[in-house]
């Protein structure tokens, strides 16, 4: 992380008790693990709009997690989510005294605080990767939002803050602990449908929306602060909040959107979680004008060192969802069926002797066990920064209209400049990492 003026504010430094060496007034409760007074984390959150929320109330309702602070640009949701919180903790004892939920505008009030343990991130893409660095690098653990980052490099830079901090992550792919999206991977890592010659990820189809006028900004909205590193850009409600996915400057459209959901699935089950395709190929429909620029149409091929090839395609053709295609039979899953053949497959038993993949039923709570034993998580951001890196280079494939051949090991395309330019967005001053 650059120190750019208030940037650079306090890093927590990780203290152990030794001989002769005094003891840290504050201590996170996560030094102590599964011996921290009261036995509780603590926890601040950051974005609490949509999934933010969402999040929030899923380990609000654990005894064994005090979530402390929240974070939000936009008043009317911090203060929504304090209100959650208050309400909660207030109603409920059994968490001992609580003297409310503290509020802030800024991210870094949370990072700065030595009394949290733990952070969750559920901004806009474009805004994950700052946090997330100096979160790590304050000693947080920390569960974020899928997708991990707005560009490959963000994300590899995410990756290596994780690995130096020894921090705990969790990625918001909750598919990883479903047992469905489990047991298809583990059919298809067993050899139950022959040889894995190809897989299709059927995502959904993009958005487009016309010009939109210049608005007045609204009360109680830091837009300016809700824009950071991205260009800056004339204040119109469709850009923001929910909308935000829609636009190349902070995310990348369904494709980023749905990468670490569906990608992420299909790299599980071709034992690919930890690299990516040599060689992408495809065509996009962009809109050509009008606010929203990310794809409505797409379809492109990947193809992998081992020959393996995965289609990611929108296309009302194809059923939603992964589909694995071998020699002897496939197998199709998604959120709302579970499909294969032969049918003999969907009851087919494991055994003991054979691939079993990391299980996990409670993908929040899969996160708290994990930071007590400091054990990898279901997903972990090595993996999942693999699964969006797809949609990133799927996308700049289709804008560039031409084939790409891409090296996973150093995260570049292969003999191409301008590919390689399209990795990284400039940051606005005085945003950087």
């Amino acid at each position: 992380m650059k120190n750019k003026g208030t940037l650079g504010r306090r890093s927590f430094v990780k203290t152990t008790l030794t001989a002769g060496i005094g003891a840290p007034m504050i201590v996170p409760s996560r030094v102590f693990g599964a011996n921290a007074p009261s036995g509780r984390l603590t926890m601040g959150c950051i974005g609490v709009g949509g999934m933010g929320t969402t999040n929030m109330q899923k380990f609000i309702t654990r005894e064994d997690v005090r979530i402390v602070a929240v974070c939000d640009v936009d008043r009317l949701h911090r203060l929504n989510a304090k209100e959650i919180v208050d309400t909660k903790y207030g109603e409920t004892h059994t968490c001992g005294p609580f003297h409310g939920c503290s509020h802030y505008n800024d991210f870094r009030e949370i990072i700065d605080r030595k009394d949290i343990d733990l952070v969750l991130i559920a901004t806009p893409d474009h805004w994950h990767a700052i946090p997330a660095i100096m979160a790590a690098d304050a000693g947080k653990d920390i569960y974020c939002e899928k997708p991990i980052a707005l560009t490959v490099p963000e994300g590899r830079a995410m990756c290596e803050a994780v690995r130096r901090n020894g921090t705990i992550w969790q990625t918001g792919s909750w598919q990883r602990s479903v047992e469905n999206f489990r047991f298809a991977c583990e059919l298809v890592r067993n050899g139950r449908i022959g040889r894995l010659e190809t897989v299709i990820v059927s995502l959904p189809t993009g958005s487009e929306i016309g010009p939109q006028p210049e608005m007045p900004i609204p009360e109680g909205f830091d837009y300016d602060f809700w824009l950071g590193p991205a260009p800056w850009a004339p204040y119109t409600e469709k850009r923001c909040h929910w909308n935000f996915r829609w636009i190349m400057d902070y995310s990348g459209g369904q494709l980023t959107d749905w990468a670490g959901h569906h990608c992420d699935i299909a790299h599980w089950g071709m034992d690919t979680e930890l690299t990516g395709p040599v060689r992408i190929e495809g065509r996009g429909d962009f809109p050509s004008d009008g606010l929203w620029n990310t794809a409505k149409s797409y379809r492109f091929e990947c193809l992998y060192e081992n020959g393996l090839k995965m289609t990611v395609v929108n296309d009302a053709q194809e059923k939603r969802g992964i589909r694995f295609n071998g020699s002897e039979g496939w197998v199709h899953v998604d959120r709302e069926s579970f499909d294969a053949h032969p049918k003999s497959l969907l009851t087919s038993i494991i055994a003991k002797n054979e691939i079993h993949l990391y299980k996990s039923t409670d993908h929040w709570g899969n996160f708290i066990d994990c930071v007590r034993s400091r054990a990898m998580t279901v997903a972990p951001i090595a993996i999942l920064h693999r699964s969006v890196t797809i949609a990133h280079i799927g996308n700049i494939a289709m804008l560039l209209e031409r084939p790409l051949q891409w090296d996973p090991g150093t995260e570049r395309f292969i003999n191409d400049p301008e590919a390689n330019r399209m990795l990284s967005r400039a940051m606005r001053s005085p945003w950087g990492i």
